[in-house]
Order: structure tokens, then sequence, then C-alpha cells
């Protein structure tokens, strides 16, 4: 095949994650796109219910259509206090994987001038004109290429930003007893023995009997899958259930790094998603900043002639997550303290605005004075004279 034969496009995203989803849906709702080409290339079909995602908000969202469930209660624990927490003007929300999925793919597939290929990308390489992208069957070129396939090694290579993991394995059950709040998800449960780690427990009810009950951490190394799957059973025993069916079984690993992957950007090639660092690196929550960087993105787009090196702003919240992390890196056992620090007398409206990335100065001090001392002086000292 010589290179007038091979099928070129305005722009192509590798790989089909929620960074990508997300943002040719907004594409398509802008409506300034549709003399555009587009190509999404991925390997999996995305015809799995293979993770869920949540996030918090005040108002209905473009998403709206497919939460399946929304809370305005939630539960927050250590071994010392629990707290209920009320979440509003705030609702907690749901979306099951396979069903943002089905939404996005049925808005594509009514533009001809976007194409979803079921294809393994190979090689990427860009040149002055264009950029090449390889697959295991095909070439393409294109103008622009968005890249959300996540490549460990570029922040696991190197030790200025510490990169921890939070890693999760997750039963969707229903138990014979009722013993769930369908009206009250259960954010952080650390009352769970924390072996040295920053552990909590995560459950998500959808009825008396049913939730999905997730094992959690945030620490560097992950565990054996019966070690999991072990403490979601102990944690069952505590609530009182006997027996209980699994229905499903979800689990995943993001990273939790401020690496600078926007250093990466290039004049025809951005990397969105984990693979540029839109997960927020404090929490793992990917769903919220994936949403707004999106639009940010979309609106970048139209500028006439934009460059993507200058599509990424650093704000003070990538540094405010580099301390925690930090401190994490060193002292994993610290987080159930500094967690409970935060949502033992903390506005819970006000911490999900800092969490969102939107307090001012003096909110941020506001969240940050209930924090413990000790570390993040220590934290910031370090880094100072890093």
């Amino acid at each position: 095949m010589n290179s007038s034969q091979i099928p070129h496009f305005d722009y192509i995203f590798t790989g089909t994650g929620l960074a990508s989803l997300m943002t040719v849906y907004k594409m398509i709702l802008s409506g300034k796109f549709t003399d555009k080409s587009i190509l999404l290339l991925d390997q999996d079909v995305k015809k799995n219910n293979d993770r869920t995602w949540c996030f918090w908000e005040k108002e209905e969202s473009v998403w709206n259509p497919v939460i399946s469930k929304k809370w305005d209660l939630a539960f927050f624990a250590n071994e010392d206090f629990r707290r209920d927490l009320d979440l509003k003007p705030y609702s907690y929300n749901k979306i099951n994987g396979l069903d943002f999925y089905n939404f996005v793919f049925e808005a594509i597939s009514k533009h001809p001038n976007i194409t979803f290929l079921n294809e393994k990308v190979t090689d990427i390489n860009e040149l002055e004109t264009h950029v090449f992208v390889g697959t295991e069957e095909n070439r393409y070129t294109c103008q622009y290429l968005f890249n959300s396939i996540y490549t460990k090694a570029f922040a696991e290579r190197q030790n200025k930003y510490p990169v921890l993991q939070q890693h999760f394995v997750g039963w969707f059950v229903k138990t014979q007893e009722e013993v769930f709040n369908p009206d009250e998800v259960t954010f952080m449960d650390f009352s769970v023995e924390q072996k040295g780690n920053t552990r909590f427990m995560y459950v998500l009810p959808t009825s008396k009997t049913e939730a999905l009950v997730e094992y959690t951490l945030f620490s560097e190394k992950l565990l054996l899958k019966e070690e999991y799957e072990n403490e979601i059973q102990i944690y069952l025993k505590k609530l009182g259930v006997s027996q209980y069916q699994i229905l499903e079984k979800e689990e995943g690993s993001i990273p939790m790094t401020c690496y600078p992957f926007w250093e990466r950007n290039t004049k025809r090639v951005l990397n969105i998603g984990t693979a540029g660092g839109w997960t927020k690196a404090s929490t793992g929550y990917t769903f919220k900043n994936s949403d707004k960087k999106s639009s940010d993105l979309v609106e970048f787009m139209q500028n006439k002639d934009f460059q993507m090196k200058g599509f990424h702003k650093k704000s003070k919240f990538w540094f405010y997550d580099l301390l925690l992390l930090d401190i994490l890196y060193r002292n994993n056992e610290l987080g159930s303290s500094i967690f409970s620090y935060l949502f033992k007398k903390g506005n819970p409206e006000l911490i999900f605005k800092f969490l969102d990335e939107e307090t001012s100065w003096i909110e941020d001090f506001e969240v940050i004075i209930k924090c413990p001392k000790a570390p993040f002086i220590k934290a910031l000292f370090r880094r100072m004279f890093q």
C-alpha cells in the first residue's frame, strides 16, 4: 500500500476509553465537527460491563440518561468513629460501563463521518505534516491524534513523582438478609484492618439485598486476588450476611501519580485520559475530571490553528495532590487518619468542591487546615528543597 492509498482522517483516537468517548460525544453535541473525519481504534469492542464509574454533581449533566443510581447520603467510618454525610446539594451517581458505551456508540452510529474499528494499535509516528498510525491489520494517517493508551513505564521508570495505585476487587452481591441501606453509599469505611496500608471498603447499594461491595487500597503494590476477596467475605460477615450470591465481579488498578504526562504532548499528538494525567491523582477518581477536560478540549479544538501543546494548564490542585501522594508513598499507613481528619467534622459540600478543583484560596485553607499538619509540612519542605 503506497501513501496515497492509506486512509486519511482529520482526527484519530487511539483507545476508546472514557476520555475518548466523552470527547467524541461532545464533539457530536457541539455540531462543529460534522465536516471532519474521525476514526476510533480499539482492540476492545466495548460490549462488556467491565467497570463502574461514580461521580458527584449538583446539576444534571449530559450523562444523566445513563445514571443507574443516585444517592443523597454517604457513610464514612474508621475504627474510632462513624458519620452519615448529607451530600446535598450534591448527589453521588453511578454509571455502569456498558450503559455508557451503548449510549455513546448509539450516538456515534448516527454520524457517518465517525468510524470505529476494532483493531489493536501497534505504532504511532508523528511526521511534520501528519501522524502515522499502524495497527495489526492496517495503516492510517491523520492531522491530529488523541492517544488514551496508557504506557505505565513512562511514570514508573522515574522517581521524581511517586506512583501509587487505586486498586480494588468488587463483588456485585445479592444477599438473603436485608443488610444494605439503598439510600446511602458507603464512601469510605476504614474500619477494616489497615495492615500498614491505606485500605477501605466501598459499598454501592441498589436495594436492601443488592450492592457492589469493593475492597480498595491506595498503595504502591497490588495484592493477590485471594486477599481482596477474603476481605470482602469478612466484611459481608461483619454486616450480618450469612448467605449471598455473587452476580458479577470487577477489578481494576488506576494509577495515582502527578507525573507530568502532558510533557509528552507534541504538535500533533495529545495524550488524554489516564495517559494524559486526567485521573485525579489524590483519589483515583476519573469520571468527573475527564468530563471537565473533555469539554475543555472540544472548546479548545474549535480555536483556529490550535496547538496540542497549549492545551494543558497546571493548577494549584496538582501541587496539593503531589503533597498527599508524597505522604502516602513514604507512609502509606497514614491514609486512614488523613481522610478521617477531613471527613470527621468537615463540610461534605466543601470537600467535594475541593476535590472537584473548584475552591478559592480561602476555601482551600478551610479544607487543608482540617488535615494533620506535620506530614504535610514535612512533604512541603521535601518538595521545596528537592
